[in-house]
């Protein structure tokens, strides 16, 4: 199983937006905001006991980002910064994630709370969040620390389009 290219969509992630402007950033910031995770019908079987987990991570296909630059000026910074200690979607490997809220598991979809992406986005896997396995204890967040979080950058704009 050495094949580079393995990756394809399991489903795909029902949003609200439908447009990246005006989009949150982080799911930590669409905290209210409801989406469906709909998997295609083989994979309704992997989804057995998800539901006993509060939260998951959503691994998914930036599907509308072409072409990444090295440094990128990110949306909670003016100053231009190494792409890879950013979260800009414009990447060598377009893949993002998101930590999200599980409501429920039916069939092959759950519903989640808390989703910050495009409508439609390319599903590549789901993962339970397990606090043990996924917060370190001692955390350091680089040049994030000396963000402004009341300064408004909370929601994209043209920046990555």
């Amino acid at each position: 199983m050495t094949d580079e290219s393995r990756f394809a969509p399991i489903g795909r992630i029902r949003t609200p937006y439908d447009s990246l402007e005006g989009m949150p950033i982080q799911p930590s910031i669409a905290d209210d905001t409801p989406g469906t995770v709909d998997l295609d019908e083989d994979y309704a079987p992997a989804l057995a006991d998800l539901d006993g987990f509060s939260h998951c991570i959503l691994l998914y296909q930036f599907h509308e980002a072409d072409g990444y630059e090295p440094s990128v000026t990110p949306f909670l910074d003016e100053e231009s910064r190494g792409l890879f200690a950013t979260r800009a979607p414009t990447r060598p490997n377009p893949i993002g994630l998101s930590v999200v809220a599980i409501e429920s598991v039916e069939g092959a979809s759950i519903a989640v709370r808390g989703i910050d992406v495009l409508d439609g986005t390319p599903l590549l896997d789901v993962k339970p969040f397990v606090p043990d396995f996924d917060v370190p204890e001692a955390a350091e967040t680089g040049w994030m620390a000396a963000v402004d979080e009341d300064d408004g950058r909370r929601y994209a704009d043209d920046r990555f389009v």
